[in-house]
Order: structure tokens, then C-alpha cells, then sequence
């Protein structure tokens, strides 16, 4: 599989990785052996890129990683972090002495010395502009307890901010053909910066795969359920932030899009891969077959105009009033 690179901190992750989310919590129940599963698959089909949260079942995904990884010496994955979510959300939080700690628990979860990349956890808003966060994630690269660092944003103004800092290496953001504001201002200011994009909640949460309905009913233990209004997080992340009879109806017109020998989803995911600027895309995956038919999406022909202007009108006559004044 194609590789890109993170230009600020010169490390390369495969065009689609994996994001491990799942494989901790807030999507229904994954057994530890589909989860291992599902790494292995991913692994084996070019997949060079994990991302995972402190908050993933509390640590069970960055500790489901590092056993599987542990049993694999030799296979080269960047494994991508992220802390701040399991505290309180107040921008007082965001201080060295919390870092080090956090950063301390993760790296025992992960089973390593030096993290290569870790972000902040779509913390509060005013923590984007504060002088003393960066100094302080700069000090984690100065000890080498991590490689680099990055942000997970809700908001594109947040992404801006934050590629402003000279020493930000990524900036993960929801990006999806149901979510395209980031590619008006966000992507061209992070290629002009050499910034890495990282692109999250890549189906809307299942939703472009085409295979849910107005009466698909979701496990109570899934926040497509519980957080479908925002109850618990950002409702951003759920469906990704669209009204899920809207999204229904809309991802079955996306579904027609799909060229021949492209499922939905995979749609969606090339789609993603030839946005400018986009390092790398991290679609979750509940079974090893998902793992392997994500990956496949790299390796499949490039959209025709024809498409990408389809696509981009549905989400204009579909989509874009709901989301764009929020995210």
C-alpha cells in the first residue's frame, strides 16, 4: 500500500490506516480474539498506521495493540495516540504535570518507551491558543517520551489554529463526503505548513457503507445510540454530526454512486485518499473481512471527475445545511 508522510516530523503511515476505537468501547461488544483478528488483517494488507485514544475502553485498544504487536517484532506500524478525555474538560487540565502522567499510563498500556505520535483529544476550545500547551508538548519530545505530536479537532477554526503552531505534526479532523468543509481552508493551509492530516470518521459511522436503514437498531453500548444528540461528546462524531433519517436516505444515494467493483464504503475511502493533503484515512473495522475490504480501497482506481462532482453535489443538496455552520 501507498505511504505518505508526516512532512513536520518525517514519518510515513499507509494512505488508509486503521482506526481502533471499536476495538475498545462505544460500538457494541468485540472480543479480544476478533480484535487481535482484526489487527492481524490490517497488518497483513498494507496497513502501516494504528490510531488509538487513552479512552478506548479505558486503555483495552492501546492494550489490545500492544499484544498484538508484541508477538510481531519485525512489522513496522506507527502507532498514534491520544490523551486528555479521560479528565475533566476544562483547559486547566492541560498542563505538563498532567501530560506526564497521562503519557506515562499510555505508554505502559502500549508497552513502549517512546510514543511515535500523540495528540490531544479534542480537548476544550481555548487550549488550542494557550503558549504554555505546546511548550509543555514539546518538553514530551525533548524527554523522548514521544516522537511527535498532533491534535484531534471538532472544528475546522480549531484545525487552523492548531496548524498555526510551528511544531504540530498532524491534525486529525472528521473529513468524509458527508463532512467537506475541511477542504476548503483546512487541507490547503496543512499542505502549505507540511502538516499531516489525519482523516477520522471516515463512513459517518457506518452510515456511507450503504447497509443501515431507518430501522437498524444499534446495541445500547454503541454511541450510535446513546450519542446520536450529542449526549455524551460531540454530536460531531455520531453520523457525523447529520440527522440519521437524513443520513440514511442520503448515503442510499451516495450507495449509486459506487462505480462498479466499489462497495460504498470503499467509495467513501477513495474518495478521502485523493483529497489533497490528506496523509492518511483511519476507517474502523468490527471483523477482519471490514479490515481487508478497507485496505482494498487504496489499491483501486482513481474516482473520474464524473464522480467526485456527483458526489460533491448529493452532499451540497443533502447534507451541507446541516453540518457547515457547526463543524
Amino acid at each position: 500500500m501507498d505511504e505518505r508522510t508526516f512532512d513536520r516530523s518525517r514519518q510515513h503511515a499507509s494512505v488508509i490506516g486503521l482506526g481502533t476505537w471499536q476495538l475498545g468501547a462505544d460500538w457494541g461488544d468485540v472480543d479480544d480474539k476478533e480484535a487481535l483478528a482484526v489487527l492481524e488483517t490490517a497488518a497483513e494488507s498494507g496497513v502501516t498506521f494504528f490510531d488509538t485514544a487513552d479512552v478506548y475502553g479505558d486503555g483495552r485498544s492501546e492494550q489490545t495493540i500492544a499484544s498484538f504487536l508484541s508477538g510481531r517484532p519485525d512489522l513496522h506500524v506507527m502507532v498514534a495516540t491520544k490523551m486528555g478525555r479521560r479528565a475533566e474538560q476544562i483547559p486547566q487540565n492541560y498542563v505538563l504535570d498532567n501530560f506526564r502522567a497521562w503519557n506515562d499510563r499510555s505508554r505502559r498500556n502500549l508497552g513502549v518507551d517512546r510514543i511515535d505520535l500523540v495528540q490531544l483529544h479534542c480537548p476544550p476550545t481555548p487550549v488550542y491558543s494557550t503558549d504554555e500547551v505546546f511548550d509543555a508538548l514539546d518538553t514530551l519530545v525533548e524527554e523522548e517520551r514521544v516522537a511527535a505530536y498532533g491534535v484531534s479537532v471538532e472544528t475546522c477554526a480549531e484545525a487552523l489554529t492548531a496548524i498555526a503552531r510551528p511544531n504540530v505534526a498532524s491534525v486529525q479532523i472528521i473529513l468524509n463526503p458527508f463532512r467537506m468543509k475541511p477542504l476548503r481552508e483546512v487541507l490547503p493551509a496543512a499542505r502549505e505548513a507540511g502538516v499531516g492530516i489525519i482523516a477520522r470518521v471516515p463512513l459517518a459511522s457506518g452510515l456511507l457503507s450503504g447497509k443501515y436503514t431507518k430501522d437498524t437498531v444499534f446495541a445500547e453500548n454503541d454511541h450510535r445510540t446513546f450519542n446520536r444528540h450529542g449526549e455524551s461528546f460531540d454530536q460531531g462524531e455520531t453520523f457525523s454530526g447529520v440527522d440519521y433519517a437524513t443520513g440514511v436516505e442520503a448515503a442510499a444515494a451516495f450507495a449509486a454512486l459506487a462505480p462498479e467493483g466499489y462497495t460504498p464504503a470503499q467509495l467513501a475511502l477513495r474518495w478521502i485518499v485523493q483529497q489533497p493533503g490528506v496523509t492518511t484515512v483511519i476507517p474502523g473495522a468490527r471483523t477482519p473481512g471490514q479490515a481487508r475490504a478497507n485496505a482494498q480501497a487504496a489499491r483501486l482506481p482513481e474516482l473520474s471527475e464524473a464522480t467526485l462532482a456527483a458526489v460533491r453535489d448529493l452532499y451540497d443538496r443533502r447534507v451541507r445545511d446541516q453540518v457547515e455552520s457547526r463543524w
